[in-house]
């Protein structure tokens, strides 16, 4: 457990630093506001993935439930971010620079959009499977004792 702590603070310091560098220019308080706001929102998303992603699963207790649940959207909250928020990020610096107009911006963001949906269904799957074998194994390791 404390590897998968390990390497979740590890994908978030890189979210961030690589969030902040994408940047650029931009006001600090605005980078903060953008990976803050980011963040969250990558989080409620994530939630969402997950409760859809759950679906018919049958835990053994709440407990287990509430551990798997934060555990999965801490480390999926991070991943998402890392895939859309620095390319995100980019993108703005590229407008606040006056180095892309922003129809091509828009078009960007679309197709970072549609891609996103897709990898959802994706994620939403893995999701299930993840779920799936987290409780086999905990019912494997009960069985054991």
């Amino acid at each position: 457990m404390a590897l998968v702590v390990l390497i979740t603070i590890l994908v978030y310091i890189i979210l961030i630093v690589w969030t902040w560098h994408n940047l650029g220019f931009i006001e600090k308080t605005k980078k903060i506001a953008f990976i803050v706001i980011g963040i969250i929102i990558t989080y409620i998303i994530t939630q969402i993935i997950f409760q859809i992603s759950k679906g018919d699963i049958t835990y053994p207790n709440d407990e287990i439930a509430k551990q798997i649940r934060n555990a999965i959207v801490a480390i999926f909250s991070g991943i998402n971010g890392l895939i859309l928020m620095p390319i995100i990020a980019k993108n703005l610096d590229k407008i606040n620079e006056n180095e892309i107009e922003k129809e091509v911006v828009s078009k960007r963001f679309i197709i970072i959009f549609v891609i996103f949906i897709i990898c959802t269904f994706i994620e939403c799957g893995y999701m299930k499977t993840t779920q799936e074998g987290i409780i086999n194994t905990y019912k494997t390791l009960e069985q054991e004792k």
